[in-house]
């Protein structure tokens, strides 16, 4: 795949819902990261896997959306619309619809999470379900989630891929399969079909795959938005100080990604604690944990970050 040189990246950031000693969610901490998170140029996705999305009940996600309208107005930002479902059952568009209402009332843009069953439709019905989104969406991003990461996901065949790209309203699609292999051919996909549908990479464990033409939606920038920032600067201005700030994100993400995955909104939380930037690292209580050993750890990564003179990006 070809090197696609001084692009400018488009970089989505899915924002950590912070948690308080005894549970309850750090409003004031959430808020501040989103302004942090847009300040920094990255635009904030929440109600995604990182922010505990599938964990929350409908009335706490439509109170994420309320306070991220109110944290960031008039700034672009997307949710997700997670539909709960259990295996075998048929799909339901209505509840995506409450969600897609919900979301862009706040004026967000849909991620429309996967279910058993929209991913259980034959093709060309998932395309046809995805057209509907789009006749109650102005806006929405599509979600091609590997079941490693949840068992409801699917990742689409190559002409599900294409008729989903068909879609106007349909500005991207984010894809977390982990492999670069099947990134770069929908890549190809999109460059020859649709060049301004935006591939934005999920992988976590290949961050780099920007060089290549994909933007992002990923859970890791959360643990550095500015840093993200900077490098995506660096690759539009061709300054080779993107490698080594990459190599050490990659590091990080490696290191918090390492199994069990879901453990690595934990590792986010030790991490902005390690910033000043939250009180507590506690979690979802439904969420994995990491242990303290990993502190150290993160404070040597935090400190080789530190290296990179931040004020280079304050007019991203």
């Amino acid at each position: 795949m070809k090197i696609i040189p001084n692009r400018k990246i488009s970089g989505w950031s899915a924002v950590l819902l912070p948690f308080r000693n005894g549970g309850a969610v750090d409003w004031d901490a959430f808020c501040a990261h989103l302004a942090r998170t847009a300040a920094a140029g990255l635009s904030p996705a929440v109600n995604m896997d990182t922010g505990f999305g599938n964990l929350l009940d409908e009335s706490m996600r439509l109170e994420v959306l309320r306070c991220t309208k109110g944290a960031i107005p008039g700034q672009p930002f997307t949710a997700g619309a997670f539909v709960p479902s259990q295996p075998g059952e048929a799909f339901d568009p209505l509840p995506y619809y409450r969600q897609i209402e919900q979301i862009q009332t706040c004026g967000g843009i849909p991620t429309i999470f996967q279910s058993f069953g929209l991913a259980n439709l034959p093709s060309d019905q998932i395309v046809a379900a995805y057209a509907d989104f789009g006749r109650r969406a102005s806006q929405f991003i599509a979600f091609e989630l590997g079941p490693m990461f949840a068992p409801f996901g699917k990742i689409y065949d190559l002409d599900t891929y294409k008729g989903i790209l068909g879609i106007p309203q349909c500005i991207g699609a984010k894809h977390s399969s982990l492999s670069r292999q099947l990134e770069w051919d929908r890549l190809a996909v999109r460059d020859a079909i649709r060049p301004d549908f935006k591939v934005f990479t999920g992988n976590d464990l290949a961050i780099d795959m920007v060089i290549y033409g994909s933007d992002y939606l990923l859970g890791l920038s959360t643990f550095a938005p500015d840093y993200f920032a900077l490098r995506d600067r660096f690759w539009l201005e061709g300054d080779l100080r993107f490698y080594e700030l990459n190599d050490i994100l990659q590091y990080l993400g490696f290191f918090a990604f390492r199994s069990p995955v879901p453990a690595y909104k934990h590792s986010a939380a030790q991490f902005l604690k390690l910033r000043g930037w939250i009180a507590c690292d506690n979690t979802h209580p439904l969420s994995p944990s990491r242990p303290a050993s990993d502190i150290p750890i993160l404070q040597n990564i935090l400190d080789q970050l530190s290296a990179f003179p931040l004020d280079l990006h304050d007019d991203v």
